[in-house]
């Protein structure tokens, strides 16, 4: 296979996302992988990797824009590489309690990708959030962070262990 290592790729407004991305990386490389966490509107070449994990962010029920072009600009290399897919989003505890499915987008870059799993942890909303809506979110007490760091390492310990 080439490479040897294994990307996180993901689309992210406020952060939380990118979080997620970094999580996943680093228990990876503490599973004794190569890994890297790098935002996908920056990646022009993937060939380099040997899988790939691809986490977009959840907004109006939409799947971040840098994931979806992530993933239709780079289908064709990633055709016959192992793909995981995450959301992050849910403003409580949901995800954790629940399986949600991946909304239109990512659901069509599992199809597309041939993804082995899709998995949707909580989001985080803070002050310093982007956006009317976002802040407004936050001032009605609605934020707050809803990651569970002990979920999302157990999932990448789950894709170690497949990579290995």
């Amino acid at each position: 296979m080439n490479g040897s290592k294994i990307l996180v790729a993901f689309g992210s407004r406020n952060g939380s996302t990118a979080g997620i991305a970094g999580m996943i990386a680093d228990r990876l490389v503490a599973e004794g992988l190569k890994a890297e966490s790098r935002p996908a509107d920056q990646l022009r070449d993937v060939s380099a990797y040997r899988a790939v994990v691809l986490g977009g962010a959840l907004y109006n029920a939409r799947w971040h824009p840098a994931a979806r072009r992530f993933a239709r600009r780079h289908e064709q290399a990633l055709h016959g590489k192992p793909v995981w897919l995450f959301s992050s989003g849910p403003l409580d505890r949901s995800a954790d309690t629940e399986d949600i499915p991946p909304v239109h987008h990512a659901a069509g870059a599992v199809r597309k990708l041939g993804a082995r799993e899709h998995v949707t942890f909580g989001g985080r909303l803070t002050g310093e959030a982007k956006g009317f809506i976002a802040r407004s979110i936050v001032r009605n007490g609605r934020g707050g962070d809803f990651r569970n760091q002990e979920r999302i390492e157990e999932w990448a310990r789950k894709i170690a262990a497949e990579l290995r």
